[in-house]
């Protein structure tokens, strides 16, 4: 009845590990503001912190404490009430240089924090971030209609039809032509691209003209298409971030809800989000050496460089291809150490890219970033004493990068010279995830309580207590010293099912806590069939170690069926269930998986550390 010493030493760093992991649940979260930099890599400085405190303490709010970490400022406050009052206040003392989100910090010891924090809850049990996004969808016209513009003009310039000028229309655009000849030979070359346009000829005071208009059909599919995808767009980010069971779902016709439990780092949810961000590879103009200023020539624009002088780069109007041609973005470090980001491009910008850069060595290449932002003003009402919002979006184009062709390229290369790896990483997250497909504003922001009710948790933690509880009873006076080794075993599993569910990030529900309740009667079921096999075996006359081991062999095979057609059943309700239905699951599965290891090998080394280096003449069973 020897049991091998590796065994042992498995079983105690297993438990140590769990005690440690599962440590930090004993300490809950407090309510906090975390105020962050409006840009990757930005950092909040102890002046920032200062300010925002002098804000706190003017508006008389009290605070719990305050403290900067990891780049970020985060005060903690005694209740979410105060915490909602104190997101307003520093939202209006810092400006939009600043990202003043809600958060939860923790409060778990100092010598627990090293790789161990508390599992996350889900929405039923802590409540958690409620954003409600509103789409831009007449940026998103505009956005199409340029797009459309580029493609008459492409299409005109193909069939040699002089394109005298064109002038904004509602809805449209007009293009105006030196005759009547070249606008009716337009709209025959035209055809194939207009079918989401209603053509009208006119004669406008620059000459013969064609009226361009989206149908009222077009501009419904354009607005479908651009919540849709962002929607998409929305759970690519949510799901880069690493935060489970979120909620992202449309709300009326151009609104989108998410819902975030257990996030750690609101700030950085927020400005991921709701950053419509693109990117642009343009050639620099071959002017850009004798450009000193002033109007840009015909067909270039000019740009800031992202530096600290901002000094203007003049680029050429057409675009080589986009961001929504990135298949994959990876951030890394270059030979110098400086942060780069590694692209991949699809088919088809892969072979545009080719195509611009192969006569084109030697020239420099640009990349443009494209942000839309949002400017927050207060203005107070004299007349009612309420200070209203104003937002007012605006875009930012800026270049981020400016290098020399050395090569064709084609769909693999790299852009480098960014400010940090943060930067990098953000820009990669943003170019993995997808473009959004319209900008996006934040309309509101709160924090969402227990959907349940603190009542019903309580009844859930106490489901859990009194399940363990009574179960553990009943295998002691049972089952006797078995049953003490199974009451032992039994508070590892859950020990075991805390510290993966926080090592993973798993987010506990009340759906999750039935699953451990259920994994309690598992567990120990398992030690039913084992214990009732050795008293079969002893019944039978074998002797008190020979029953033993009799009973652990003859039973795994039993324990080992039951317990797959159950994770099998787990897994099913995993891959095809949605929220709380996979808050059971995982819960579930993880505790199948420990009780395998604790109602099978840990029970049997503790009944060898007993029974095992004496003789036996009868078993407490």
């Amino acid at each position: 009845m020897r049991y091998p010493m590796w065994k042992y030493v498995v079983i105690a760093l297993v438990l140590v590990l769990s005690t440690y992991y599962a440590l930090p649940n004993l300490w809950p979260d407090e309510p906090a503001v975390q105020i962050s930099g409006a840009t990757a890599g930005a950092e909040v400085t102890e002046p920032a912190l200062k300010q925002a405190t002098g804000a706190l303490q003017a508006a008389g709010i009290p605070l719990a404490s305050a403290e900067i970490t990891g780049g970020n400022a985060l005060i903690k406050f005694d209740n979410p009430e105060i915490q909602l009052q104190a997101q307003e206040t520093l939202k209006r003392a810092l400006g939009e240089n600043y990202v003043v989100a809600l958060n939860f910090a923790q409060s778990t010891p100092d010598w627990l924090r090293f790789g161990a924090k508390p599992m996350k809850l889900g929405l039923d049990l802590r409540g958690g971030v409620h954003f409600l996004l509103e789409v831009d969808l007449s940026k998103m016209l505009d956005q199409r209609l340029e797009t459309s513009i580029n493609d008459f003009k492409r299409e005109l310039r193909s069939a040699r039809v002089p394109l005298l000028t064109t002038t904004p229309a509602d809805s449209g655009v007009n293009l105006v032509f030196r005759d009547t000849e070249a606008r009716d030979k337009a709209q025959r070359v035209l055809s194939n691209v207009t079918q989401n346009f209603s053509v009208n000829r006119f004669l406008s005071e620059q000459g013969p003209a064609l009226e361009l208009k989206y149908t009222d059909t077009a501009v419904s599919e354009i607005s479908r298409y651009a919540v849709e995808q962002n929607l998409t767009t929305l759970r690519n980010r949510i799901n880069e971030l690493g935060v489970s069971e979120a909620i992202v779902q449309s709300q009326g016709t151009n609104r989108i809800l998410v819902e975030l439990p257990g996030v750690q780092d609101t700030a950085e949810a927020k400005r991921v989000l709701g950053k419509t961000a693109n990117l642009e590879f343009r050639l620099v103009s071959e002017q850009a050496q004798t450009y000193t200023g002033g109007p840009a020539p015909i067909g270039t624009e000019t740009f800031p460089f992202k530096s600290v002088d901002g000094a203007p780069v003049l680029l050429e109007r057409s675009t080589i291809v986009t961001g929504e041609r990135v298949q994959n973005a990876q951030s890394g470090r270059d030979q110098n150490g400086g942060a780069k980001v590694d692209i991949t491009l699809d088919t088809a910008g892969g072979r545009a890219m080719q195509q611009a850069t192969t006569g084109n060595v030697g020239r420099q290449m640009a990349v443009l970033f494209i942000e839309t932002k949002e400017r927050i003003n207060y203005i107070d009402d004299a007349e009612t004493g309420k200070t209203e919002e104003v937002r007012t979006s605006y875009t930012e184009r800026t270049v981020i990068n400016q290098a020399t062709l050395q090569a064709v390229l084609g769909s693999q290369f790299q852009i480098t010279g960014l400010d940090s790896p943060a930067e990098a990483s953000e820009l990669a997250l943003l170019l993995r995830a997808g473009a959004l497909a319209a900008p996006m504003s934040f309309v509101e922001e709160r924090t969402i309580g227990p959907s349940l009710g603190q009542e019903n948790i309580e009844r859930g933690v106490n489901s859990v207590i009194w399940g363990f509880l009574i179960v553990a009873l009943f295998m002691l006076v049972y089952y006797k010293v078995f049953g003490l080794f199974a009451n032992v075993a039994l508070f590892m599993n859950l020990a075991m099912m805390f510290a993966i569910m926080s090592i993973i990030g798993g987010v506990l529900s009340l759906p999750g806590i039935a699953g451990i309740v259920l994994t309690i009667g598992m567990a120990v079921d398992a030690n039913v069939l084992i214990y009732e096999r050795i008293r079969e075996e002893l019944a039978e006359g074998a002797s008190p170690k020979h029953a033993i081991v009799a009973g652990y062999d003859r039973a795994f095979g039993t324990i080992f069926d039951a317990n797959l057609t159950t994770f099998i059943v787990a897994f099913l309700l995993y891959a095809v269930g949605t929220g709380p239905v996979k808050g059971f699951a995982i819960t579930l599965s993880i505790g199948i998986l420990c009780s395998m290891f604790t109602a099978v090998v840990v029970t049997r080394a503790l009944s060898q550390l007993v029974y095992g280096r004496r003789d036996v003449t009868k078993l407490w069973i």
